[in-house]
């Protein structure tokens, strides 16, 4: 899959940006065409206030002159922006791929509206991807037994160079847990967030919109509204 798919889904998702308002943004390589399309429409006079998710967004935003505030500026953004690993036919997502999918969580559910891009194999009938859960260190080993009676199979993510465990932006670990099918992510979601010593995981069941790019140009799919 070339990066045309995500450079034409990240930047249908930027042209939601309307002046005035205070976005999310978040973290990935889909985002990072989005973010660069919203450098441009800024100098070429977009007035907005952008809350970044991680440092790495952080840096390319002000690499691009996107003005940053932050949510205890802003408690309410008008519109969230992210990637994602996996994207399922409901429009449930798994994120996580970056490390950054707590500070992603806390932008998305505080945004009116949260839309995601993807590039079109990342769209599925069920999700199947593994869940980033970012845990306390003291706590990853027992987060490990808790997972597993849920059926999961946890693996301790490593730094790049493998020379210890990957840390995110808030210093602490990541297990990646593989669930297989995941029939009922909702569910699962809540099941987690019962495990003490979990910050946060990947599983977003609040996405509004998706646009999926694809070779021939982007689709925008909306959440049922039941």
């Amino acid at each position: 899959m070339s990066d045309r798919e995500k450079r034409t889904a990240g930047e249908s998702a930027a042209a939601l940006v309307r002046d005035g308002m205070v976005i999310g943004l978040g973290t990935g390589t889909t985002m990072m065409y989005a973010i660069k399309q919203l450098g441009e429409l800024v100098r070429d006079g977009l007035s907005i206030l952008a809350v970044p998710t991680s440092h790495e967004t952080e840096m390319l935003a002000i690499e691009e002159g996107i003005p940053l505030t932050s949510l205890w500026k802003h408690t309410s953004l008008d519109l969230a922006i992210d990637g994602a690993d996996q994207v399922d036919s409901k429009l449930n997502a798994i994120k996580g791929g970056g490390g950054a999918h707590t500070r992603e969580k806390v932008v998305a559910c505080s945004a009116k509206r949260f839309v995601v891009a993807i590039e079109e194999n990342k769209l599925v009938d069920v999700l199947n991807h593994p869940v980033p859960l970012e845990v306390l260190p003291c706590a990853w080993k027992f987060v490990e037994t808790q997972v597993k009676e849920l059926g999961g199979k946890p693996q301790l993510r490593l730094a790049q160079k493998k020379d210890g465990p990957a840390i995110t932006d808030n210093g602490n670990f990541i297990i990646d847990v593989d669930f297989g099918k995941i029939i009922d992510p909702l569910k699962l979601s809540e099941d987690i967030s019962t495990i003490p010593g979990v910050i946060e995981h990947g599983i977003f069941t609040n996405i509004n919109e998706v646009h999926v790019g694809r070779k021939a140009g982007v689709d925008v799919l909306k959440r049922k509204i039941s």
